[in-house]
């Protein structure tokens, strides 16, 4: 089986090692970049990199800049590593499409823990999976949505997010159940997360993000009407 190319992006050289010594552990093919603008090159020039772990600040080009050019042309997900604990650099690192987001200092047992279940949830579906909820019609294995035939964009926390919806068809779901479901591990954040995807997510949808439902001060239902 080939190896998973992950792309390490951090000015701190010392950081890099760590990281990649722990994933190379997991026989994961791990490139180094040691700022944003390199960070750029290298993911255009490889083509098949499966997962990238981006710090926030970097010389040259941010993690911001550099997550926005990658979210610009790909869904590939994104692991944000950042020294702040602020929630409003959070907030804009979903808003950005960041798919995790860690804050140093961390465990890098976590990290790589972390790692393997977003690669885990994007690789392992069968190739007959497809759900169909009214005009939504979602290919599991290929990672593709469509709405009445046409493909839709989405990343890969708001694929995962709606997969989750589909799947769980009439019932209420508490923003702690998504949480715990979607992101498959004990996160240490607020609600807000939660809104904040599922708001972009219904954007996406159009005329169909009616299907998913608010429920005031639980979460949310996806039903079709």
């Amino acid at each position: 089986m080939e190896r998973l190319k992950i792309l390490v992006v951090d000015d701190e050289s010392r950081m890099r090692k760590l990281v990649r010594d722990f994933l190379v552990k997991k026989d994961f093919d791990v490139l180094e970049a040691e700022d944003g603008a390199q960070a750029i090159d290298m993911f255009f020039a490889q083509k098949d990199i499966a997962l990238v772990i981006l710090d926030v600040m970097m010389p040259k080009m941010d993690g911001w800049q550099v997550c926005r050019e990658i979210r610009a042309y790909s869904t590939v997900p994104i692991i944000m590593l950042t020294a702040k604990s602020d929630e409003r650099d959070e907030l804009l690192g979903f808003e950005l499409g960041v798919d995790e987001y860690i804050s140093k200092p961390f465990s890098p047992k976590i990290l790589v823990a972390r790692v393997e279940a977003i690669l885990r949830r994007t690789s392992g579906f069968s190739a007959d999976d497809v759900l169909r909820a009214g005009a939504i019609e979602i290919n599991k294995a290929a990672h593709e949505v469509t709405i009445d035939g046409k493909n839709v964009e989405l990343s890969f926390k708001e694929f995962e997010l709606l997969t989750y919806f589909v799947e769980n068809q009439g019932i209420a779901l508490s923003r702690e159940k998504i949480l715990n479901s979607v992101w498959n591990y004990d996160y240490f954040g607020d609600a807000r997360t939660i809104d904040t995807h599922v708001k972009k997510l219904r954007s996406k949808l159009g005329d169909r993000g009616d299907y998913i439902r608010t429920i005031w001060g639980m979460g949310y239902k996806f039903e079709v009407e």
